[in-house]
Parts: structure tokens; C-alpha cells; sequence
């Protein structure tokens, strides 16, 4: 009776631990029944199966990583690189997942035909130049987006794809470093004869803004001279009219400061007006 009763409960023991699974918070998980898919469990928690029948495949929900080997990729100047690069992604439809690409193994060789395809006809439409300074955001942009929208179908979500690192075949480094340079060097050129080109321009035009400058300022000093000398006239006339006499005196007074300076000798003879006026004044 007593061997009895330790069978029930083996087997009871050995049934429960059949029927149950569970899934973690960072899994999802397929149902299996005969070889065919039955249901999707993507909430944590317990859950029931058939026991010896069912059986339940895992799938990571967190964001995985694709570490592809560096390749060899000819760009627009029919030069070969060897490209480095690395992909983000995670299983978006576990059900999908699995009917296509079955597991973590197939997916990375999923994402390889997919990554280095796109980054092979993406790269191809540029010069090593752009490809390692300008262009290279918008290459990994439209590698991420084209790569992604493939991926979709096996169950994969691309998050982004990155180069780590671009090289030049020995063979080829010392010719395209040669065109490089080459190329800058006609650039520098190009921008060097702009510069003068511009500058030109600015003296030009700074030179023909001085001389309309210059012409302005001498009309208006001229006008200005002129409306001087007419006060100046005004003024000279009503001293005139005020006192002929004292007009005449400063008059000469003005005369004799034009022609003589402190080192000049003045000899008045008593007849002259000069010594007159001042006699008078």
C-alpha cells in the first residue's frame, strides 16, 4: 500500500512539473503542439501546457546585439573596403520569428544577408571620402530603414546598423590616399580662387562706396564753405554799415595778419593808416 501511495504521488509530481511553465519578464514564448505552433505567451507569469505533447520555446524580448565579420565592399571609385559594422535589433513577432528563422542562429545569418547587401548597394553610390566624413549619417540611415523593412518579415526589428570601423585592402590604401589628397587639393584650389574672386568684389565695391563717400563729404564742405563765406559777408556788411571806420581797421588788421608772423618788424611811418587808426582807436 505504502509503495502505492509514493507511485500516486510520482507521478503526480512528475505530471505537474510537465504541465507547467513559466515565463520570465524578459521572454516571450511559443506553445509547440506535434511540431506546430499553438498559441504565444508574451505576459510573465505561470501557465499550463499538455504534458509530453506540448512543448515551449523561448525568445528574449531585450534588445540583442549583431556583430557581423568584417567584408569587402566596392565603393563608386571601383576601389575595394573592408567594411566593420554592427546591428541592434530585437525579436518583434516571436511566432514569426520561428517559423522563419527558427532561432538566435538564424537570425544573425538572416541579418547578415540582409545587413551586408543593403550596406554593399548603399556604399556603392559613394566615394571613400563621403563615406568616412559627410555621408556617412545618411548611409547608415538608409541601410537602418531598407534593412529594417526586410527584416520586418522574418519577425525582426532593426533598431539601427553602425560601421566600427572602414579599411583600405594594402593593395589599394597608397592609391586612393593619393586620389584623396589629389581631390583636396583641387578643392583648396577652388575655394582659394572664390576667396579671391569675393575679395575683389568687396574692394570694388568698398572703393566705389569711398569715392561716392568722399564726393558727398566734399559737396557738403563746400556748401557748407559757401554758407560760411555768405555769413561772413552778411557780418562784414553790417559792421560796415555799423561803423565804416572800425570796419576798415579790422580790415587791416586782418591784412597785416596775413602777411606777417611773430618775427616780422613793422616800421610805421606816422602817415600811415595803420598808425592813424591806431592813433585814433
Amino acid at each position: 500500500m505504502k509503495k502505492l501511495i509514493i507511485s500516486i504521488l510520482a507521478i503526480v509530481v512528475i505530471v505537474s512539473s510537465t504541465s507547467l511553465f513559466q515565463v520570465s519578464e524578459v521572454e516571450n514564448a511559443v506553445v509547440i503542439r506535434l511540431g506546430k505552433p499553438k498559441r504565444v505567451v508574451t505576459e510573465p507569469g505561470l501557465y499550463g501546457k499538455v504534458p509530453f505533447i506540448d512543448d515551449v520555446r523561448y525568445f528574449d524580448k531585450r534588445l540583442l546585439n549583431y556583430d557581423a565579420a568584417p567584408k569587402g565592399i566596392i565603393i563608386k571609385e571601383k576601389k575595394s573596403i573592408v567594411i566593420d559594422n554592427y546591428a541592434r535589433w530585437k525579436i518583434a513577432d516571436p511566432l514569426l520569428f520561428l517559423q522563419s528563422v527558427q532561432n538566435i542562429a538564424g537570425a544573425q545569418a538572416r541579418l547578415d544577408d540582409i545587413v551586408y547587401s543593403e550596406l554593399r548597394r548603399e556604399m556603392g553610390k559613394y566615394t571613400l571620402s563621403e563615406i568616412i566624413s559627410s555621408k556617412r549619417d545618411i548611409i547608415m540611415e538608409n541601410v537602418t530603414e531598407e534593412s529594417k523593412k526586410i527584416a520586418k518579415s522574418s519577425g525582426i526589428d532593426i533598431i539601427d546598423v553602425r560601421i566600427k570601423r572602414v579599411e583600405l585592402p594594402k593593395e589599394n590604401e597608397q592609391n586612393i590616399y593619393k586620389r584623396m589628397e589629389a581631390e583636396r587639393n583641387q578643392q583648396a584650389k577652388k575655394y582659394r580662387a572664390e576667396g579671391r574672386e569675393k575679395a575683389l568684389e568687396i574692394t570694388s565695391q568698398a572703393d566705389q562706396e569711398k569715392t561716392i563717400i568722399l564726393a558727398e563729404a566734399y559737396r557738403k564742405s563746400e556748401e557748407l564753405k559757401g554758407e560760411g563765406d555768405a555769413k561772413a559777408l552778411e557780418i562784414y556788411a553790417d559792421a560796415y554799415n555799423r561803423d565804416p571806420e572800425f570796419y576798415k581797421f579790422m580790415k587791416t588788421l586782418e591784412s597785416y595778419e596775413k602777411i606777417m608772423d611773430n618775427k616780422t618788424k613793422v616800421i610805421l611811418s606816422t602817415d600811415s593808416e595803420l598808425w592813424k587808426m591806431l592813433q585814433t582807436k
